[in-house]
């Protein structure tokens, strides 16, 4: 061999393990999830998704399967698709060989391998035929896979039924090839009261390995977690669970953020169809992530996460591409509204909302793609408007529009609902107080309020009452407060009717934005005698320009009125009046206000957690009704062209000396409530628009905006 010929061979080989190298240095910007969609026709089987944060995911190949499960499959169903990135270079996936229409009693695992995780090979392995020891076995499910280092091996691990007994956890190690198990079956892990333990998972941090598994057939049933300094043996189970809800869960997985020391535990909420996220630092205390911060475009079942590279995800893409991605996810300048940024990827376009008085230049974009899809520079943007040149993996281009607005619609950043308004003649600043949101279960404990003086640019003027260190009666559930200012010899005072553990309490206080100081007990806590069910929530404080006379309005499922005494701290029992609206549309929210001799009675149709939710009105002749309902009585409902949704329990308010009238309400959040189901009911946010009125003083129907009002001026 010539001198020449030998070193272009070494040179070549040099280039080759240079390349090996720097794909295996490559820096993970991506998280893969695989997972199942359910137990139907074509469900039980492997699919893809894809997210840039951890916590957003998209799916691929239109949530279709990548993998045909009769390809793979005895029974023609998997289950359970658990993926491992290897330290060969190789990612592995074991999954559950089930086809659920024919019976939930299965024998056999799946073992996976692929080096570019498209083409896959794969071998069923029937557990009692190849182990007599487990003949007997009625169920192999949820099969995972772990490198042990001490072993150099790959050990796969799973949940088996025997007759007479419960689930266990166990092990086998897989040959070197992994196309079977080379071992037999040991046992692994079982639970110390004698009850079912499936769905394990593995981690290694700080020494321990940490095995995290589901109860079953227990009274409490959830995601627990044993921990061993050994990866066969010596698990003992911590005490409590780690999963953060009270619904039924299943298949616990946990991975690592990239760049960060913080680990999320999820888990399949199986009954509502989707997942939740739980962060930890330690493995052991858990914090629940809101519905705000996690969304899927699918709704997967039982499945695990990897962390891939820019290039794997651009190959992903380019095998299993979907229709209508977002091509760009996200932006990043102070002036932008975080939680409204809006993505279509069928239309191509980012909104981009701003912040009151602010703008934005190209300059300060910092624009997140796709996984796996290329920007080129430079962005455009001018007057708000621009454009951002995109490539595909397969070599395409596609063109973003950009559009960047001031948006004053929500009012207030973050999550925020039943907002009350009032205008205090102490400082002459409008006030706002609403109940604090963004809580599973509208489990929040405090109340803020936010102050300003045109209605637009809002000051954060703190928490002005906490359930937990302010109220002696009650620690959960605070909600949908009310405000009254009232003049007395000594100044001004104000009194905060307020929501907590479904009763009424009421506050005091010398200023609006506090200190506020509990009455010591509960205000209201019964029904009137005509309600049937409900609960004694959502306060409304009226008082009278014409008498001088405070009245009190509340109930969920009934309206309820009274008179109040002088004192604003007590009612007057005697007057107590059900003034619930006979059309069937009352729900809760009730809102009173007067003008031109006429009292408008407001309130919620429907369900917060409804996109229908929605206000209508009556008209009364004195305070305390009776209620007229016009023909067309709607106040304000969704706008499904906006994409705005939920448009409910409001307050109203009059600018001093001046006829001019604004309505100001709760809503979805815009974009992703309208995805999240349920939970888009406590993660709502306030707005305001212009309430105008007809001649006559009937109310106009009021269309929600997103650009909201403009500052307002005042005496």
């Amino acid at each position: 061999m010539s001198t020449k010929r030998a070193f272009s061979i070494a040179l070549l080989v040099g280039l080759l393990i240079s390349c090996q190298s720097n794909l295996k240095n490559e820096p993970h910007t991506a998280y893969l999830f695989t997972y199942f969609t359910g137990n139907g026709d074509g469900e039980e089987a492997i699919r893809y998704a894809v997210s840039r944060d951890g916590f957003n995911y998209y799916a691929l190949n239109d949530n279709e399967p990548i993998i045909a499960s009769k390809s793979i499959s005895d029974t023609g169903g998997v289950r359970d698709p658990h993926i491992l990135r290897g330290k060969d270079g190789y990612f592995y996936m074991t999954v559950t060989d089930l086809y659920t229409n024919n019976g939930w009693n299965n024998t056999k695992i799946i073992l996976m391998r692929s080096n570019d995780l498209i083409s896959w090979e794969s071998h069923v392995i029937d557990l009692p035929n190849k182990f007599p020891a487990f003949f007997e076995i009625t169920r192999a499910w949820a099969p995972q896979t772990f490198y042990d280092e001490k072993e150099d091996k790959l050990m796969v691990y799973f949940s088996m039924l025997e007759p007479g007994s419960y689930d266990k956890i166990y092990y086998a190690y897989a040959n070197a090839d992994f196309s079977d198990l080379e071992s037999e079956p040991k046992q692994l892990y079982y639970s110390p009261d004698k009850k079912s333990c499936i769905d394990g998972d593995i981690i290694f941090k700080d020494g321990q390995y940490h095995l995290f598994y589901k109860t079953e057939g227990a009274a409490d049933k959830g995601i627990k977690v044993a921990i061993s300094d050994k990866l066969t043996e010596g698990y003992k189970p911590l005490p409590d669970y780690k999963d953060q809800t009270d619904k039924a869960v299943e298949g616990s997985g946990v991975f690592k953020l990239i760049n960060s020391d913080t680990y999320i535990l999820m888990y399949d909420m199986y009954m509502d169809g989707r997942y939740q996220f739980a962060a930890s630092r330690d493995l052991q205390n858990f914090k629940a992530l809101g519905a705000d911060k996690v969304s899927m475009n699918f709704h997967p079942r039982h499945g695990t996460i990897i962390t891939i590279t820019e290039n794997e995800a651009k190959r992903l893409l380019k095998a299993f591409p979907s229709k209508d991605l977002p091509l760009v996810l996200d932006a990043a300048a102070e002036s932008i509204k975080k939680n409204n940024v809006y993505s279509n990827g069928s239309t191509q376009e980012l909104y981009l909302p701003l912040k009151p008085n602010s703008n934005i230049t190209e300059n300060e974009l910092q624009l997140e793609t796709f996984p796996g899809v290329a920007m080129e520079k430079p962005i455009t943007l001018k007057d708000g408007e621009g454009i951002a040149n995109l490539i595909l993996p397969d070599g395409t281009k596609e063109t973003y529009s950009i559009t960047a607005s001031i948006d004053n619609n929500p009012v207030l950043e973050g999550f925020y609902a039943d907002p009350e308004i009032i205008y205090s003649n102490i400082d002459n600043k409008f006030y706002l107080y609403p109940t604090s949101d963004g809580f599973d279960g509208w489990s929040g404990t405090y109340f803020k309020t936010f102050s300003s003086t045109d209605l637009v640019n809002w000051e954060d003027e703190g928490t002005i009452l906490d359930l937990n260190k302010d109220v002696s009666w009650a620690n959960r559930n605070a909600w949908a407060p009310c405000i009254a200012e009232k003049k007395t010899d000594t100044g001004y005072k104000y009194y905060y009717y307020y929501t907590a553990a479904q009763n009424i309490g009421v506050a005091v206080a010398n200023a609006p934005s506090g200190p506020f100081k509990d009455l010591g007990k509960v205000f209201v806590d019964y029904k009137t005698k005509e309600a049937k069910g409900g609960q004694v929530i959502d306060p409304d404080i009226f008082v009278d320009p014409v008498s001088g006379k405070p009245y009190f309005y509340y109930g969920n499922g009934f309206m309820a009125a009274a008179e109040l005494h002088p004192d604003m701290v007590s009612l007057k029992k005697e007057t107590l009046t059900d003034l619930t609206p006979k059309d069937g549309t009352f729900r809760e929210g009730t809102e009173v206000f007067y003008r031109n001799g006429i009292y408008y009675f407001m309130w919620s149709e429907d369900d917060t957690r409804s996109p229908n939710y929605r206000v209508r009105y009556a008209t009364a002749k004195t305070p305390m009704g009776p209620l007229e309902i016009p023909e067309n009585n709607l106040v304000i409902e969704k706008d499904t062209e906006k994409e705005i949704y939920g448009t409910g329990h409001n307050s109203v308010i009059n600018v001093p000396g001046t006829d001019d009238w604004y309505i100001v309400y709760h809503r979805f959040n815009r974009p992703k409530g309208i995805k999240m189901g349920s939970p888009a009911g406590f993660h709502r946010e306030v707005c305001i628009d212009k309430l105008e009125f007809n001649t006559d003083g009937s109310i106009k129907k009021t269309k929600p905006t997103l650009e909201g009002i403009k500052p307002v001026k005042h005496n």
